[in-house]
């Protein structure tokens, strides 16, 4: 059974930073990109940033560009989302979920073929 779980959210400040999780189980993410995807209230479900875990390749919303960033760790199966200067209106849930698309559809919530549940991140001082 695949099981994606995210962690690391909770409360930070504006221009604070926090560091998100999503570990992996019934899976490896060799092979795949995992892709971060955040949702708002009342909004769709929109993306933030992916990383290719064979090859490294990582893109990122343009909104995101310069303050996130993508890690891993290989011997956890970890996919880490580092984000810096966080602004009140990236309060959102945030996802994360694999794929095997190719770069430019990356974006393509409908693309990905497993989610986690996700965790929730708010930004308010």
């Amino acid at each position: 059974q695949v099981q994606l779980v995210e962690s690391g959210g909770g409360l930070v400040q504006p221009g604070g930073s926090q560091r998100l999780s999503c570990a992996a189980s019934g899976l490896t993410f060799s092979g795949y990109t995992v892709g971060w995807f955040r949702q708002a209230p009342g909004k769709e479900r929109e993306y933030v940033a992916a990383f290719r875990w064979s090859g490294g390749g990582t893109d990122y919303a343009d909104s995101v560009k310069g303050r996130f960033a993508i890690s891993r760790d290989i011997t956890k199966n970890t996919v880490y989302l580092q984000m810096n200067s966080l602004k009140p209106e990236e309060r959102a849930r945030y996802y994360c979920g694999v794929t095997r698309a190719v770069r430019s559809n990356w974006f393509d919530r409908s693309k990905y073929y497993y989610w986690g549940q996700g965790t929730q991140v708010n930004v308010s001082s």
